[in-house]
Parts: C-alpha cells; structure tokens; sequence
C-alpha cells in the first residue's frame, strides 16, 4: 500500500506516504488511504503522537495533475461529488483540513512538499525538514489557488508578508529559506530525519496525552472562537475544567509528591 501505518509500543504511530514514482503525489484512491490513517490514528487511544512523512528523497508534492484534477473536473461538470464510493472530499481529510485532530502530529520532510503537500503541512503542529527538502505553492502557475486550507492557515502561522511570499509567487524555496519564514522548526541533516522525528515524538509523549490533546484542542477552537479573545479565553477553561476531571491529573499530582515518574493511563 502507498500509505504504511505504524504503531509502536511507545504510543508513537509513523504515517509513510510510499509513491516515490510520483514524488509522492496522490491520486483520490491514495489521498482515501491517507485519510484513513489519520481517521485510525485519532480513533485509537494507544496512539498518542503521528509522524507523518515520506518515504527517503520524497514528502508529498499534492495531488497527482495527471489523475486527481482531471478526474475533479469531470466529476464538477457532472454535478457528481464522488467516484467509485469515494468522495470528492476525502483530499480534504488526507490533508488534515476538514478532521479536527488534536493529537500531536510532526512532520518529516525530505524532498518535494509542494502544493497539497504544503495543505499536509499547515495541519501538523511541529515540521522539520532535511537541507534538500523544499516548498512552494505551484498553483497559481498552473491555473489554481491552493484551497486545501493554505489560504486560511498559513497567514495565521507564519505571519502575512512570509505567508503571501509563497502563496502569490508560485516560487518553490529551499528549508532554509521556509525555516526563515517561520514554517519549519528545525532544518537537519538528512540522515538525522528519523531520529530527531523520535525524539521530538517521544518529549511529547512522555507528557499526559490527554493534557497534550486538551492543549491543542484550546488552541484550534480558540483561534476560531466567537467573540476573539475573549472568546479563545472562554474556550481555554471550559477545557482546562473538563481536564481536571481526569484519572491522570491525580496521578500527576501523586507523582509529583511521590517523586517519580508519571504513569499516564490517558484517561
């Protein structure tokens, strides 16, 4: 299969998409496995942090021109919004844009993340990039706007003039340049990639995972809350409050008194 699911016995899932011969570019059929990974990930408790990547020299350079929009095209001019039991949608869940998520995700990019990719990864929370990856938004060049939910996060993430950089001039940038721009956590060497995935997955997972998701629930809604801050302020403690209600608050607090090591149970 072109998109391979691992989970390992440290909560810690790795998502790889494997279509090397496309660049890792999706068609609708591996855009539904896609989202099926996400949909198995966010399901199971056990699963507590994603790394999502690409198999070595390729991350995702967005949905497959020769398959994916042609067969768009023809499925708009037909009033029809799926294909063989697939929805027209399921590109929009591959790429974290209509799942509401709040597990931690990490992105690990080595090669091409263009265009959907780019979508792939405006819905992680922590991205690192080897030296030769590198980014862009080629759409407006061919004709296209990215509406994968770039338009409306990247400005949130990194800021108006770095966010319009990329979204105006079609220009593909190296990680260098995107880490200047704020879109990468770290750039490191490409046989480091792997490693410091982990790493960055296990320091997450060593947290309470219901605190982790709780925190990344209040951040999402809070930036869409009603009423702007306040609002974001509204959403914040009505979380915290459902939080406090859990099995691993108390056995944070025994931990600490008893000076050891949490066992979170994530609930």
């Amino acid at each position: 299969m072109p998109v391979h699911y691992q989970l390992d016995d440290r909560h810690l899932v790795r998502i790889v998409i494997d279509r090397p011969e496309r660049r890792n570019a999706l068609d609708l059929f591996h855009f539904a496995e896609l989202a099926a990974a996400w949909r198995r990930f966010d399901a199971d408790p056990d699963a507590w942090v994603a790394i999502v990547t690409g198999v070595p020299g390729s991350f995702c350079s967005g949905a497959d021109l020769r398959d994916f929009i042609p067969l768009a095209q023809r499925l708009a001019a037909e009033g029809r919004s799926e294909f063989e039991g697939i929805p027209l949608s399921v590109g929009t869940d591959g790429v974290l844009l209509t799942l509401e998520i709040y597990k931690p995700i990490i992105a690990a990019v080595d090669g091409p993340c263009l265009a959907g990719g780019m979508d792939l990864l405006g819905g992680t929370d922590i991205r690192l990039a080897t030296p030769s990856a590198t980014f862009g938004l080629p759409e407006p060049t061919r004709g296209l706007m990215a509406d994968g939910g770039t338009t409306a996060r990247l400005p949130r993430q990194i800021g108006w003039p770095a966010a319009m950089e990329l979204l105006l001039t079609g220009r593909t940038v190296r990680a260098d340049r995107a880490f200047e721009l704020g879109l990468l956590n770290e750039v490191v060497p490409g046989d480091e990639l792997e490693e410091r995935a982990v790493q960055w997955a296990r320091e997450i997972a060593a947290n309470a995972p219901l605190a982790v998701q709780a925190t990344k629930e209040a951040v999402l809604r809070g930036l869409s809350a009603p009423n702007g801050l306040a609002g974001a302020y509204e959403v914040e403690a009505k979380i915290g409050r459902r939080l406090l209600k859990t099995d691993d608050v108390t056995e944070g607090l025994h931990a600490f008194v008893d000076k050891r090591a949490p066992q979170w149970r994530g609930r």
